[in-house]
């Protein structure tokens, strides 16, 4: 299978456009629980791939239990690009992030469910997070294929997917298209409650 850009994917590159759940809302505010670090700890999964003064991307951004910590992994002159499908997500984010002086490295941007909106990002983010957030696309081959595009050569994208949400043979799928996107596969951190995957944009 080719890999189909987010700016070139014709109507029925995969074929139909398949409904997904959205997370609601209210979830948000659950997903910043100081109980998921026991689980999910921002800072062991992300700064072995995240260095200072580089671009990063937060998809599925929420209101951001991951985009804090990237964004002060990231430095003064760094930037995160916090993307999510929900307005009242983001402006909960923006929020929390100026309250903490984070203001300034953080871009929110509203997206659909078939295209992440990184055109403009083309070959800049050193690290590319979807966190959660695969499952809801509704052309997944179109957004893999576009978080590619966003990567710089050595950039690494990284999938988390819920196991109590998306099964093995869900996720296998997904390992599948991101190989079809063109990135090479990774060793990736383990967790005990999310599929995980890290790959790799190479260099030409």
């Amino acid at each position: 299978m080719t890999r189909v850009p987010e700016h070139a994917a014709p109507a029925d590159a995969e074929g139909p456009s398949r409904q997904r759940h959205v997370c609601p809302v209210w979830i948000g505010y659950l997903l910043l629980s100081p109980l998921r670090r026991l689980a999910e700890s921002p800072e062991r999964i992300l700064a072995p791939l995240v260095s200072p003064g580089t671009t990063v991307v937060d998809l599925g951004s929420a209101m951001g239990y991951f985009s804090l910590p990237l964004a002060r992994m990231v430095g003064e002159s760094g930037r995160v690009v916090c993307i999510d499908l929900q307005e009242r997500m983001l402006a909960v984010l923006r929020r929390r992030a100026a309250r903490r002086g984070l203001g300034g490295r953080i871009e929110t941007r509203l997206a659909t469910q078939e295209a992440p909106g990184l055109s403009d990002l083309e070959g800049q983010a050193a690290l590319v997070l979807a966190a959660h957030v695969v499952h809801e696309a509704t052309r997944p081959l179109r957004f893999l294929g576009a978080c590619h595009d966003a990567l710089r050569p050595g950039g690494r994208l990284l999938i988390l997917e819920p196991k109590g949400h998306v099964s093995l043979a869900e996720f296998e799928h997904t390992r599948e298209l991101v190989t079809d996107s063109g990135l090479v596969e990774r060793p990736a951190p383990t967790l005990r409650r999310s599929h995980t995957l890290l790959a790799e944009r190479l260099a030409g």
